[in-house]
């Protein structure tokens, strides 16, 4: 675990629409590392630009949108060079839908980073899903699934790209930025605590 405070960092790109989403999440599930374990922990989002060199200051980093992915030059190569230097980057597509655009051009970046074959579903037995909490179906599902905005599927699974057998990019169309973005005092109404895959993620990061 880091000896320094952990710092949610959302990655801001020069395309579409990064800042339109999830604006309470992070702080939600900050709130869940520190119920839940010892990691000490910046209670502030930050914005980080993915053309700038302090990307690199950071563990983990998370994007999202609705709109087009299209790197920069500059951004392509920071995004590379974090990923393959231990960076781990959560990518959550708000539109929840494997045809739209968000993903659609996500995917292809992915496929201009990292190759064709790079980004690949990973299985229900991986550790991430055994990380802290134990999910053993793999991915929790989410209630913006079968809403209709998106491609009205539930999405049974998680891609990935790995680097040196660790996740360096998590993949979703499970919309968990929104599953998590409500204030985290009114997580006591819940039956189940549904920010726990997100402790999941963090600690998988960070370690």
């Amino acid at each position: 675990m880091p000896a320094a405070a952990f710092t949610f960092v959302r990655l801001k790109y020069h395309s579409g629409d990064w800042d339109a989403v999830d604006e309470r999440m992070p702080a939600n599930l900050l709130h869940s590392l520190v119920q839940y374990t010892k990691v000490p922990v910046d209670p502030k989002e930050k914005v980080v630009a993915l053309d700038s060199s302090e990307l690199f200051n950071y563990p983990f980093c998370y994007l999202s949108g609705h709109r087009l992915v299209q790197f920069s030059s500059t951004e392509k190569q920071n995004f590379i060079q974090y990923v393959r230097n231990g960076g781990f980057v959560f990518v959550d597509d708000c539109n929840h839908d494997i045809d739209g655009l968000f993903a659609r051009s996500f995917e292809e970046q992915m496929r201009q980073c990292f190759g064709s074959s790079a980004l690949k579903k990973i299985p229900k037995t991986h550790p991430i899903y055994s990380q802290f909490f134990t999910f053993k179906d793999g991915p929790p599902n989410t209630g913006f699934e079968l809403n209709g905005w998106g491609d009205d599927l539930v999405h049974d699974y998680l891609k990935a790209i790995e680097i040196k057998d660790r996740i360096g990019v998590l993949y979703s169309n499970k919309d968990y930025g929104c599953e998590w973005d409500y204030d985290f005092r009114n997580k006591r109404f819940l039956a189940e605590d549904n920010t726990k895959f997100g402790v999941n993620i963090l600690l998988y990061a960070l370690t």
